[in-house]
């Protein structure tokens, strides 16, 4: 297999993580990015970049210049990009009314509008030589906007909206976008979960406070039964890499507690997709 340049986003923990050692552990050149490697994440950006093939990268992706300034620095060195990998994220828990704009916002920035700031970069690259993938990634929230995960749920389906009519408009230019939808692991994440601002609103909701609780007692029996690894996903993006160009699969999913549900619904909407495109009078972009 040929040396890839490959970005991954969210490298400080968990998918990221794991994703960046399964990468490098190849061969590949990987560009490990997060936050504050002066600070917070001091000791794992030095770790990370210790592991051979990698290069950490301080990236705040919601600073336009900080990722320009990262990606021109790969540039000038590699000269290409051929796997991007948007795989940072954020969390947002509870009743949706009680988030405000800004919390909505901040949300979107991280999982929708970043992820687009990254592939607006790499995309003259990997048009220029008709070659490239790039793996949005997703949830399973971004196929069901779920009862107190709603405000993040919208912003898995605005990436899932945008990264589906990508896949069509780039695949006949040499280029794959794809998204990978995880399930519920047990990573750092569900620690760094966020919450609506208006707390004022809260106390409205009463009638439904046992449901958050019966939401996590399920996910933990989900947990114990079915012990998903998020290895997993790590795994599914060294397929998804290796697969041969144009015969990878708009959408994968990583779940091992509610895939077969997920999937489902994927199937689903495949076949209704494909009568839309018809419909318009597009359905060579199938092919």
């Amino acid at each position: 297999m040929s040396r890839k340049v490959v970005l991954i986003t969210g490298t400080n923990s968990g998918f990221g993580w794991l994703t960046a050692n399964s990468v490098a552990a190849l061969g590949h050149k990987v560009y490990a990015t997060m936050r504050d490697t002066n600070g917070k994440n001091a000791e794992k950006a030095k770790a990370l970049g210790q592991i051979d093939n990698i290069t950490v990268l301080d990236v705040s992706l919601t600073d336009e210049t900080s990722v320009k300034n990262a990606f021109d620095s790969i540039i000038a060195t590699e000269g290409k990009i051929d796997v991007l990998v948007n795989n940072a994220g954020i969390a947002m828990f509870g009743v949706a009314e009680s988030a405000t704009p800004d919390d909505l916002q901040r949300v979107m920035d991280i999982n929708f509008i970043a992820p687009w700031r990254l592939m607006k970069l790499a995309l003259p690259y990997m048009r220029k030589q008709s070659e490239g993938l790039i793996i949005n990634v997703s949830s399973g929230w971004g196929r069901f906007g779920a009862p107190f995960s709603a405000v993040y749920a919208a912003s898995k389906f605005a990436l899932e909206g945008l990264s589906e009519g990508l896949h069509y408009e780039l695949r006949p230019l040499g280029v794959d976008l794809v998204i990978l939808q995880p399930g519920a692991f047990p990573t750092e994440m569900s620690q760094k979960t966020q919450f609506g601002s208006d707390t004022a609103v809260i106390d409205d909701y009463k009638v439904l406070e046992e449901f958050p609780g019966k939401m996590f007692n399920a996910i933990g029996q989900m947990f114990e039964t079915t012990k998903p690894n998020p290895q997993d996903v790590a795994d599914a993006v060294i397929n998804l890499i290796n697969l041969p160009k144009g015969q990878r699969p708009l959408r994968t999913v990583a779940d091992p507690s509610t895939g077969e549900i997920v999937e489902r619904a994927n199937n689903a909407v495949k076949v209704e997709y494909a009568n839309v495109l018809k419909a318009f009078g597009i359905q060579e972009l199938l092919a």
